[in-house]
């Protein structure tokens, strides 16, 4: 399997990496545009199986030796990245096209329209998450797929509601069940747009009964400044604090994480994976490799 390393940051002791040659959207060959992971299997690759095992029990097993071989200070970790469905976001820009977004739409709460503070998930929206959620069932019984052991979400409405339509339905090992945590870190870049700008904490408890809340958790958004954009680099330095904390905390293997494009997009940078763009509603699987430097 091949390798690929995202960067260190300065005072860190640790780094992320891509195991490579399992999946089709780690590859160059593979095209991020169209792709559609639910006609090839999430993205992962044919391989050798044993006698009646299909394609996931046998990279389960392949995961599985790298964890029983693994050096002291390394962890293995597969991540289902689900960025959300259709918000009312999405749909406004669509209507008045990017650069009109990001100059004047974006900063307003809607357009006596659509509303699109902290947004909401569309109709289509719902479909996606729905479509992935009976992918994911149609996977677990025909593939063996392993269900998710840990579930994350993004504080946003939008992944809050993608979470629960895609997997609130599933029947899910008793071991497993769906009882996502939600995590300040991992939502989308912070700033200026109001459609970032999250909810109350009481918002979520009131809607998502269900879900836990991380530790901490403030009751209002003290982070999403209406005048600052968070950059590239400071929204990578967040991600990979999020990345050392669920690493540190969570002993789980297999977790699923509803978060963003542009988190998502972070994300593959920190563990060094090739740029992948997510349609709304879509899945990238990722092999995740954590080092820990004496």
């Amino acid at each position: 399997m091949g390798e690929s390393t995202g960067p260190m940051n300065v005072g860190s002791k640790s780094r992320f990496s891509t195991v490579g040659g399992s999946f089709l959207q780690y590859d160059l060959e593979t095209e991020p545009v169209n792709f559609d992971y639910t006609a090839h299997n999430f993205g992962l690759k044919t391989q050798k199986t044993e006698e009646k095992e299909t394609q996931w029990q046998a990279f389960e097993r392949t995961v599985g030796d790298l964890i029983a071989n693994a050096e002291d200070g390394v962890q293995y970790k597969v991540l289902f990245l689900g960025r959300h469905g259709q918000g009312f976001h999405n749909l406004a820009e669509k209507r008045y096209g990017t650069k009109a977004w990001n100059e004047h739409w974006s900063k307003l709460d809607g357009d006596g329209d659509l509303y699109w503070v902290d947004a909401h998930l569309t109709e289509l929206g719902i479909e996606q998450a729905e479509t992935a959620g009976e992918y994911w069932a149609k996977q677990l019984e025909t593939e063996k797929i392993p269900t998710p052991q840990s579930y994350y979400t993004s504080p946003l409405h939008r992944c809050c509601q993608t979470a629960q339509y895609t997997f609130g339905n599933l029947e899910v090992p008793p071991g497993r069940p769906f009882i996502p945590t939600v995590k300040e870190l991992l939502r989308e870049a912070n700033g200026v747009h109001t459609c970032d700008r999250r909810s109350s904490k009481s918002h979520i408890q009131k809607y998502f009964p269900s879900y836990r809340i991380e530790a901490g958790f403030t009751e209002e958004d003290e982070l999403w400044d209406a005048n600052v954009r968070e950059s590239d680099s400071k929204l990578d330095d967040r991600l990979k604090t999020l990345f050392d904390d669920i690493f540190d905390t969570d002993p789980n293997t297999w977790l699923s994480l509803s978060a963003h494009s542009g988190a998502i997009a972070s994300i593959l940078r920190v563990i060094g994976h090739r740029p992948f763009p997510l349609p709304t509603g879509a899945v990238i699987p990722v092999l995740v490799k954590r080092t820990i430097r004496s």
